[in-house]
C-alpha cells in the first residue's frame, strides 16, 4: 500500500537517488550534476509556510516525492510556489503522482498559497497528463530554453489557482 507522508532527513538519500536518475539520463530537470544531500536538506529545512517535501512509500521504500518551493526569489512572488513531482520507474502509472499532488496541494491551500506553477520539459506526456488531471492549466511554452544531451529543449508552464484571496500568510 502506498503511503504519502512528510519527508524526513532519513529519506534524503532515496530522494536524491530518484532525482539523480533524471539528472543523468532524463530531461525532467535541467541539472547536469548529481545532487547533494545538502541541496535536499535546504528544501527540507525551508521555513516558508508554503514549502513542503513529501514522499510516497511502498513497503517503507521511497518510490516518489513531491515538493513545493520558491517560484522566484523576489518578495512579490511569496504567494506563488513552484512544484515538482518525481517518481521511481517502478512507481510510474500507478497513481502515485496523483496521491503526492493531492496531499501537497491540500497543504499549500491551507497555507494560503494563491498560485502554483509547474514547469515541464517537453516532451513529457505523463507529466502533462498528471498536471491536467490535478486541475492545472497550460499557460505557455518557452522554446529552446534549455540545452541538455546535445539538444535544445522546450519547457511548458502550467498553473493552478488555489485561492482568489490572499491570506496574511506567506
Amino acid at each position: 500500500m502506498v503511503v504519502v507522508r512528510r519527508a524526513t532527513e532519513a529519506d534524503l538519500p532515496a530522494i536524491a537517488a530518484i532525482y539523480d536518475v533524471e539528472v543523468l539520463h532524463g530531461i525532467s530537470t535541467f541539472a547536469t550534476e548529481p545532487s547533494t544531500l545538502d541541496y535536499w536538506r535546504e528544501r527540507l529545512d525551508s521555513t516558508h509556510p508554503g514549502d513542503h517535501v513529501l514522499v510516497a512509500t511502498d513497503a517503507d521504500e521511497v518510490i516518489g516525492y513531491a515538493y513545493s518551493g520558491s517560484y522566484r526569489p523576489r518578495a512579490a512572488y511569496a504567494h506563488t510556489r513552484e512544484t515538482s513531482v518525481y517518481l521511481a520507474a517502478t512507481a510510474r502509472g500507478r497513481g502515485v503522482g496523483r496521491l503526492l499532488y493531492d496531499e501537497l496541494l491540500g497543504l499549500m491551500r491551507s497555507d494560503g498559497v494563491r498560485l502554483v506553477v509547474a514547469v515541464i520539459a517537453l516532451p513529457n506526456g505523463g507529466s502533462q497528463g498528471l498536471h491536467r488531471a490535478c486541475g492545472f492549466e497550460r499557460a505557455g511554452v518557452l522554446h529552446d530554453v534549455g540545452r541538455k544531451f546535445e539538444r535544445w529543449i522546450d519547457t511548458e508552464l502550467w498553473e493552478l489557482r488555489l485561492s482568489a484571496e490572499v491570506s496574511a500568510g506567506p
